[in-house]
């Protein structure tokens, strides 16, 4: 397993309103671009501490959360009896161990960019969906490198649109759509966030 990259932080990583409100903001553009339904079994890829996935489970029957992270781990798991739909969570790197079950969808939020292969991340997410399933993937715009002010594991400034577009299509994924979703402020500067949603 891969050090623990957010262990310093996990316990605090709530506390910054910046960062919730980001995440909220990105819940929002997803409830209001995807056609969930109350049955529906997603995964969250990139979990964390749970602040995408409070806000999705109302919608939904079943949320299996993945997470290279222990610590940010617990943090989710000292929430799992307030959450209003089924939640397990599978604490492994998604990028080398694949899962068995398949999903009617999968979310993430400003997980992308601490993926190194993004081809290889969309083919198995594509793998792991049902005919007719979906992708629903928010990060980061391109940027200059400096959102990041420490080393949690980042592989990409953020991401050029049209050319993340282009790799869903080629991973097998239609109905490929760019939203903005949010802009995460910092004294640094002003950093746009994308919601790509796609289809099986």
């Amino acid at each position: 397993m891969n050090t623990d990259r957010f262990a310093h932080k996990a316990g605090s990583y709530e506390k910054n309103p910046k960062r919730v409100d980001n995440v909220v903001r990105i819940a929002e553009t997803m409830l209001a671009t995807l056609r969930l339904d109350p049955a529906m079994r997603i995964m969250d890829f990139g979990s964390g501490t749970g602040l995408l996935l409070e806000q999705i489970a109302p919608h939904v029957a079943h949320i299996t959360a993945v997470d290279v992270s222990p610590s940010m781990n617990e943090q989710l798991r000292a929430k799992l009896d307030q959450l209003p739909c089924g939640v397990d969570i599978v604490e492994t790197d998604l990028t080398a161990h694949g899962l068995e079950q398949r999903f009617d969808g999968i979310i993430s939020s400003m997980t992308l960019h601490h993926i190194q292969d993004i081809d290889a991340m969309l083919r198995r997410f594509h793998d792991h969906l049902v005919e007719g399933g979906f992708i629903a993937l928010a990060d980061l715009d391109q940027e200059d490198g400096s959102f990041h002010e420490e080393d949690t594991g980042v592989f990409h400034a953020g991401f050029e649109r049209e050319a993340l577009a282009a790799q869903a299509r080629a991973a097998g994924f239609h109905e490929v759509r760019m939203s903005d979703a949010s802009v995460v402020n910092k004294p640094q500067g002003d950093y746009p966030v994308f919601l790509l949603t796609a289809y099986r």
